[in-house]
């Protein structure tokens, strides 16, 4: 009996939900755009804008580090050109493989099938997604050891860091990286398409499919991993050249530099390490959130069928906040190159100048060691000498 009075309650709700579905205007039904607003903010605007500042900013690095890293013979430098290049590389290289298929999908009414037909574009989509994020995290983890280990111990390093060993440390993290975000495609998790139905990604909802929770909860806590790692040495790395600073005094060309070097420094690097805050922490939590709830961005379209709307608006609410956080996460392609290379001549120099009118951080008076000093130099002279391409 209980279970019949349920079933024609639901009939008689399913009924008036068709009633009202066909009072709809049919602009509103024409209008896909429009009619997706309810779950939050929808715009083919989004991509179209960010595919292009961040070609802009990738391309623009990319062809300032072709052009010094010719004309660097310093071995220990040309190591982090390549690091900076291939961080715009992947981040250039992502958005090109991704953001046309999403603008394409607009074009397409948000209907993925009219594209994608077979699947297997949702795959490749995913593919990227992973690929290129966790290369980009993982790049600035390996750019934030070298740093800790260039300013600790500035000898090893200059005795030990080459141009060779940089190379094969960036092909292993893209191999590993690739074969980490291939395991869907051999059966071990799942890329699903994500509301609003123009991107795909990892499935955090879907317990049902063979190791699909091993393949989200570790890509979440790789990703949390190397913020963790990326945090922890900038501050070694801030700590070793504020304590150079405070331990020693002088009036030398030498210290001068030393002061001026430090400054622009830690100045970057916090605005490294809240950039990669911002950007990701918001979409590696929620997936671990997601994860827990078993709550997947892709329900959102079947979430409205349902009667609980105490469930339908909890649901929509991590979807809006899932569309929100990866937007956030491909912002970070956008500002690498920016926060690492092209405002540093902008803006950097004049927060150094507000910066010293505050500080009086100095260094000793004798002459440093020349290891030591080419180790904070390194990143430094190297982003001036961008700037000045035809200088010599």
């Amino acid at each position: 009996m209980t279970t019949d009075g349920c079933d024609s309650l639901g009939d008689l709700q399913t009924t008036v939900g068709e009633m009202l579905d066909a009072n709809i205007s049919k602009t509103l039904r024409e209008g896909s755009v429009t009619k997706n607003s309810s779950c939050g903010s929808v715009s083919v605007g989004f991509p179209i804008t960010m595919m292009i500042t961040g070609m802009v900013g990738n391309s623009l690095a990319l062809i300032l580090v072709y052009i010094s890293y010719k004309k660097k013979e310093n071995k220990r430098k040309k190591s982090f050109l390549l690091c900076i290049g291939s961080l715009a590389f992947i981040d250039l290289f992502g958005q090109l493989l991704t953001s046309p298929i999403v603008i394409s999908v607009y074009r397409a009414d948000l209907k993925w099938e009219l594209i994608d037909s077979s699947g297997k574009l949702c795959s490749f989509f995913g593919v990227c997604m992973t690929t290129f994020g966790l290369c980009a995290l993982f790049l600035a983890s390996a750019m934030a050891i070298e740093r800790a280990m260039a300013i600790t111990n500035p000898h090893w390093y200059s005795n030990h860091m080459k141009t060779r060993v940089t190379k094969q440390t960036l092909a292993v993290i893209f191999f590993l990286v690739l074969l980490f975000a291939l395991l869907p495609i051999a059966g071990v998790g799942k890329y699903t398409r994500q509301w609003p139905g123009t991107w795909c990604f990892i499935s955090t909802g879907d317990r049902e499919v063979p190791g699909n929770m091993f393949f989200a909860i570790t890509f979440a806590v790789l990703g949390i991993f190397s913020l963790l790692v990326t945090l922890s040495c900038n501050v070694v790395t801030i700590r070793g050249l504020i304590i150079r600073c405070k331990t020693k005094s002088g009036t030398s060309q030498s210290s001068k530099q030393w002061e001026r070097l430090t400054t622009e420094t830690v100045i970057q690097l916090l605005g490294i390490m809240c950039v990669l805050l911002i950007c990701w922490s918001p979409l590696l939590v929620l997936m671990l959130r997601m994860i827990s709830t078993q709550v997947s961005s892709h329900e959102c379209n079947s979430a409205a069928a349902t009667s609980n709307h105490t469930s339908n608006r909890d649901v929509h609410l991590d979807c809006n906040f899932f569309l929100t956080a990866i937007r956030l996460a491909s912002l970070n392609q956008i500002l690498d190159p920016w926060v690492y290379l092209l405002l540093r001549e902008i803006l950097l120099r004049k927060f150094c100048l507000m910066a010293n009118a505050v500080s009086n951080c100095s260094t000793e008076d004798r002459k440093e060691p020349q290891t030591a000093l080419d180790a904070l130099n390194k990143q430094n002279q190297d982003s001036n000498d961008l700037h000045k391409p035809q200088s010599s």
